[in-house]
């Protein structure tokens, strides 16, 4: 096992940009959670632990192409987290496609699409959420946040591992998915109670951009508008919910119903 050298921790800390990480095909997790995750489900290129974490995880060497030993001291340099933990890994970023074998598979589940949703902690935890509650994959916008940012995956406490998220337009695959007669719901003020509202077991579920909410040309590939209501219908309250409330509140009603 080789000691990390300062241009490797120099390449690796470049991975907190998205052009070079899109350069490299490469995501860093932090934290023993996060790679033990990762390490079963996606492909390890660098494992890089303090002397302590390899004493206790020694066979963790035969799942990454290159291991080594890091000080704390060097850790500190390297970690993009404010607090560095015993263990960090570069991991392949997924080569994910909308086939039609996907579509099909889509087509007969529940699914989440993000139109714009750009804060980096609302992306993990509606990955994270959607781990919790089987949803096993996720359709971004192209100007979602990057779904491999440092900030994203520590979001996701692990759920990366497991949940697929694809990038593409929204309109033209909503609209093929209309073709294939999914329903697709979105949430507005303008919607129909969700408590009060069919919901189907499989179908889109579309959340839009924290600020403007569902653009409008995405708006138009929606077939069942839902309102999440406040309480009481007529009190004075915050003008809009956070979109991973939203989700949460959304997807655990499609799953209580439609189960």
């Amino acid at each position: 096992m080789e000691a990390i050298s300062k241009n490797l921790i120099k390449q690796i800390r470049s991975l907190e940009q998205r052009k070079f990480r899109r350069q490299e095909g490469e995501f860093v997790a932090e934290g023993n959670k996060l790679v033990h995750d990762n390490l079963s489900a996606m492909h390890c290129h660098r494992l890089v632990a303090t002397s302590d974490w390899w004493q206790a995880n020694s066979n963790a060497q035969r799942m990454a192409d290159e291991c080594y030993t890091i000080s704390p001291a060097d850790m500190q340099r390297l970690s993009l987290m404010q607090s560095p933990q015993d263990v960090l890994a570069t991991f392949s970023i997924p080569d994910r496609q909308l086939s039609s074998d996907v579509c099909d598979t889509l087509a007969q589940s529940l699914t989440v699409a993000l139109d714009e949703v750009q804060d980096p902690g609302n992306l993990g935890t509606i990955i994270r959420l959607c781990d919790w509650f089987g949803i096993r994959n996720i359709i971004c916008s192209p100007n979602t946040a990057d779904c491999y940012a440092p900030k994203v995956v520590q979001a996701t406490m692990g759920a990366i591992a497991r949940v697929k998220v694809f990038y593409t337009p929204l309109p033209d695959f909503l609209s093929q998915m209309r073709q294939r007669q999914v329903p697709v719901y979105g949430t507005f003020l303008e919607g129909d109670n969700i408590y009060a509202s069919p919901l189907s077991p499989s179908g889109i579920i579309v959340m839009g951009n924290e600020g403007r909410g569902i653009s409008d040309e995405v708006r138009q590939t929606v077939s069942h508008k839902l309102f999440i209501p406040p309480y009481p219908a007529d009190a004075l309250t915050s003008e809009s919910l956070n979109v991973g409330i939203a989700t949460a509140i959304t997807v655990s009603e499609f799953r209580r119903r439609c189960k």
